[in-house]
């Protein structure tokens, strides 16, 4: 998303400040994935990198940073465990989403060849998907907190024998060469990112798809979950995610996070959302955001 969008997605100008530039936080080092989705969608901003994801959403939280760009999905690794732990909670809201497809370079030093390397090393996620040429090679894998990260710790090892597997734009920041791209071992490989922000700023209704995100938490009462959901189907609204958490320590799955096509304005989702109420014991819109158009492909 472009700065421009950014503001007309707020349903208000931003003032444009000739000195201070804005910043998006996002966990990692420079040249991750996220920070490459950053640089794409706002390339004016300062993108700001954190360490953890709870530093993410801290610097948003505290002012640091007007907005965090934090990964969700993954096509292949499934849901980011982390952020559905920190997301509920946050008191930040979702105001845009945005696809990478995630691609793999095996970057090291300059002048290495691939028959030097004995050693790559990445995230634990990123050496998951990129096992084919990790076997071919007999690699031995070596886990890094970060893509980005590895690639800095292959430069500064100034070893020709370790390697990195991460994004092309790690190689470009940290001085390495690409012995080899497109490493993963689908091409389908694909990580939906959401933008977080403090303020609750819905999409305009009838502007485009719209997708809308909510969390609630069913009440102890016998089929109060299909019961719930019932409305959604009655009503004819698509529902294209629903995740459970545990809450408070207990092992009973009461609190879930739903996504929806469709604006919380629209007769069919408005009337899901007030049957939704009948069954549950709090409902929380998280986001009413357009939907990026990587969905209708």
């Amino acid at each position: 998303m472009a700065v421009v969008e950014a503001r007309q997605l707020r349903g208000q100008a931003w003032e444009t400040d000739p000195v201070t530039t804005r910043r998006i936080a996002y966990q990692g080092e420079p040249g991750a994935n996220s920070h490459l989705v950053c640089k794409q969608h706002y390339p004016d901003w300062e993108a700001v990198p954190c360490a953890s994801f709870e530093d993410v959403f801290a610097a948003v939280q505290n002012g640091d940073a007007e907005l965090a760009m934090i990964p969700i999905d993954n096509s292949i690794a499934g849901r980011v465990a982390d952020i559905h732990h920190f997301l509920p909670d946050s008191g930040l809201h979702i105001i845009a989403e945005h696809f990478l497809r995630i691609q793999f370079a095996l970057m090291a030093l300059p002048g290495s060849a691939i028959g030097d390397i004995k050693t790559v090393h990445s995230h634990v996620h990123a050496l998951g998907q990129c096992r084919k040429i990790i076997r071919e090679h007999g690699f031995k894998a070596v886990i890094s907190g970060d893509t980005a990260g590895a690639a800095r710790e292959i430069s500064e090892a100034n070893d020709p024998s370790q390697a990195a597997i991460a994004p092309p734009l790690a190689a470009e920041i940290y001085g390495l060469d690409i012995l080899a791209e497109d490493v993963e071992d689908e091409d389908h490989n694909t990580t939906r990112f959401v933008v977080l922000s403090p303020e609750l700023v819905q999409a305009e209704q009838g502007n485009g798809p719209v997708v809308t995100s909510f969390i609630f938490n069913v009440r102890n009462l016998p089929a109060a979950l299909y019961k719930a959901l019932g409305g959604f189907a009655t009503n004819g609204v698509n529902m294209t995610k629903l995740e459970s958490y545990m809450v408070g320590g207990y092992f009973t799955a009461t609190q879930f996070l739903a996504e929806v096509d469709g604006h919380p304005n629209d007769a069919g989702l408005k009337n899901a959302l007030e049957e939704l109420t009948f069954f549950t014991t709090d409902v929380t819109i998280l986001g009413v955001y357009p939907a990026d158009p990587f969905r209708s492909r």
